[in-house]
């Protein structure tokens, strides 16, 4: 049975997603940042300082949400970034970052399916995804779909959360993303299920060597796992 934000609601996860990110976007970056306490921000500097050397020249951003990971991956100095996201809340905040920050000429946010990419074969050089991959519907089409869309020598550049396993940050990591992420969400976001579905999303999250045996049998190379932060959160990259 798959893990959606609201339970007693008869649409797809897709449709539930979509819906919740539309709710919770007006405050999203505040709740994000200030529940990581701003711990988020440097995993996606070490990502992109990972894929740095590689020069990769078009990026997409696969739900790229408000896009903090397409900005961040300016970085990369590439001819092009784009972001794709089934939530227009979120990619209104996105938009309006970029424009903010003088990115429009560079970086393109659009509504677009993860699962059912509108791109041609081998189009990108690279593709970043951050806390996105375990909100898909059906994640071994949408790893597909990445796949598809990578280039011959491409990178697939993944940050999503894990599950730490020693004694004490797996006690307290738990009682946190359990006990006070949840009610703190939903006091600012005002969404009742949005931050109880974030841990359960994640508890059912098939994390490290699972994830990386996934990425191998879709056709990715040299998949590699970087735990971060005792555990918290992984990246994982790997190479067409």
């Amino acid at each position: 049975m798959q893990v959606v934000p609201y339970k007693e609601g008869d649409k797809t996860k897709k449709e539930q997603v979509a819906d919740m990110f539309n709710n919770i976007s007006p405050r999203y970056d505040l709740l994000n940042h200030t529940l990581s306490l701003g711990i988020d921000i440097l995993w996606r500097k070490k990502a992109i300082r990972i894929l740095k050397p590689f020069a990769p020249q078009n990026v997409l951003d696969i739900a790229t949400g408000t896009g903090d990971f397409a900005v961040e991956a300016i970085k990369l100095k590439p001819k092009k970034i784009i972001g794709v996201d089934i939530s227009e809340g979120m990619l209104d905040v996105g938009r309006k970052k970029v424009a903010q920050k003088g990115l429009t000429d560079l970086i393109e946010l659009s509504l677009g399916d993860a699962e059912n990419l509108s791109f041609e074969d081998n189009k990108f050089d690279a593709i970043i995804v951050a806390f996105g991959v375990r909100n898909f519907e059906n994640l071994r089409k949408g790893l597909d779909e990445m796949f598809r869309v990578t280039s011959e020598g491409g990178h697939v550049m993944i940050i999503e959360f894990s599950k730490p396993a020693k004694f004490p940050v797996k006690q307290l990591y738990n009682f946190y993303f359990n006990s006070i992420l949840p009610k703190i969400g939903k006091l600012v976001s005002k969404d009742n299920a949005a931050y109880q579905y974030l841990p359960e999303s994640v508890a059912a999250f098939p994390d490290g060597q699972t994830f990386l045996k996934i990425l191998n049998e879709v056709g990715y190379k040299e998949a590699k796992c970087i735990p971060l932060t005792f555990g918290i959160s992984s990246i994982y990259w790997a190479r067409k």
